[in-house]
């Protein structure tokens, strides 16, 4: 990939993951990014089974480690904060329901983009606004920046990504929602937790807080049952409206946690949506991370998609000898059978997520209760142990032509 300049939208996680490996092979790396700076904060992410592999293959364990929430498990309370059930992260080889590595959406997308910055062009606060494949490269406009030519432009935009809709068209048409929506947002450890979650569960709804930043914050999530309704998606201020609507009169700590959401520096919201293609490419376009193939929040893997599909993206690119015909073709036949097995996963998920009456609440706190005493819970575990385990890492390392 000696000389293919390469231009990725987004800098979130999957994008910075895909300029490390795109440098490692050789390839000259563009990303631009339509906020002004890397967002913070968001959901706690984690990496399990071969995603953890791959990401140790990148040289970063440590500095994965050193920014991760170090959360030792998490409690499931009643309205009256009695605990019902425990789960510790140490518990099921550490890829249970606490993983032995979570970390902060934001400063996972940090530890990679430090990785990056000194050989990757970063563009921050632009955003691509046409795309113009010719025989010599595609011709990009941007927002504010000059016109540019690049032999290959990959959108790593998100579940509402702009660049799917300039290639593949309306988002309607690709996304499939799974019944619920979450939000996360930043407020005060008025609890006094140490390297802890708690969470509490309604019918059709849940919220929760887990420990960040050494303990001097928590990170609130909430979790509501819902069809599909319209929203704007880059319209924060809306979509705190509907948050506290949807979540007026809950429960627990609920209250306090709301009261909170105007001053959150990092407020999200977003349905819980997969994204289905029948190509993640056209021409010299391509898609990858949750633009290409969402798997939904509800799979737990959207982290470990991006860990692990931007190596093999990058490398099935330097293996096709920056062909990208080739190369997004082969990328897409090494992937395509695991994102369907993590898809459906997610969709089961969905199903038990969020009980809809009270005796589905108190059933699944028994569940919990029981699960880690259980002789055979690794065999109740085994679909889950399947989707973080279910890859094989091909073996790139013949085409690398750069150092960490």
């Amino acid at each position: 990939m000696r000389d293919t300049s390469v231009l990725i939208s987004g800098a979130s996680i999957a994008g910075p993951a895909l300029a490390f490996w795109l440098h490692r092979f050789g390839a000259d790396v563009t990303v631009v990014e339509r906020a002004p700076e890397l967002r913070p904060g968001g959901q706690a992410v984690d990496l399990r089974g071969i995603a953890k592999t791959a990401a140790w293959q990148m040289g970063l364990e440590s500095e994965i480690r050193a920014a991760c929430t170090d959360t030792a498990g998490m409690s499931f309370v009643d309205r009256d904060n009695r605990v019902r059930a425990k789960m510790r992260a140490d518990q099921f080889d550490g890829d249970g329901m606490i993983a032995e590595i979570e970390i902060l959406r934001g400063d996972m997308s940090k530890v990679l983009y430090d990785a990056t910055k000194d050989d990757t062009e970063y563009i921050f606060g632009d955003r691509i606004t046409a795309l113009d494949e010719r025989e010599d490269g595609v011709h990009v406009t941007f927002e504010k920046g000059d016109p540019r030519r690049f032999d290959i432009v990959v959108g790593a935009d998100g579940l509402h990504s702009s660049v799917r809709a300039m290639v593949f068209g309306d988002e309607s048409r690709y996304l499939h929602h799974l019944g619920m929506y979450i939000s996360f947002w930043t407020v005060e450890n008025h609890l006094g937790l140490e390297n802890w979650a708690v969470a509490y569960a309604e019918p059709g709804r849940s919220v929760g807080v887990r420990t960040i930043h050494d303990n001097s914050k928590l990170m609130a999530f909430l979790s509501l049952g819902s069809d599909r309704f319209d929203y704007d998606y880059r319209d924060v201020e809306a979509q705190k409206a509907i948050v506290a609507e949807k979540a007026a009169g809950m429960a627990w700590e609920t209250p306090k946690l709301l009261s909170q959401l105007d001053d959150a520096p990092d407020f999200y919201f977003d349905s819980c949506s997969q994204v289905k293609l029948d190509s993640w490419s056209r021409g010299r376009i391509g898609l990858f991370g949750d633009a290409a193939f969402c798997g939904s929040p509800l799979s737990g893997q959207g982290t470990g998609l991006a860990i692990v599909g931007a190596y093999v993206l990058a490398g099935e690119l330097a293996a096709a000898g920056g062909d990208h015909v080739a190369g997004f073709a082969a990328y897409e036949r090494r992937m395509r059978d695991w994102v369907a097995t993590i898809q459906k996963y997610a969709s089961r998920n969905a199903k038990n997520t969020l009980p809809k009456s009270e005796t589905g609440v108190r059933l699944g706190m028994l569940v919990l209760k029981v699960l880690p005493h259980l002789p055979a819970k690794s065999l109740l575990l085994r679909g889950a142990n399947k989707m973080i385990n279910g890859f094989d890492l091909p073996d790139y390392s013949s085409l690398l032509v750069k150092t960490a």
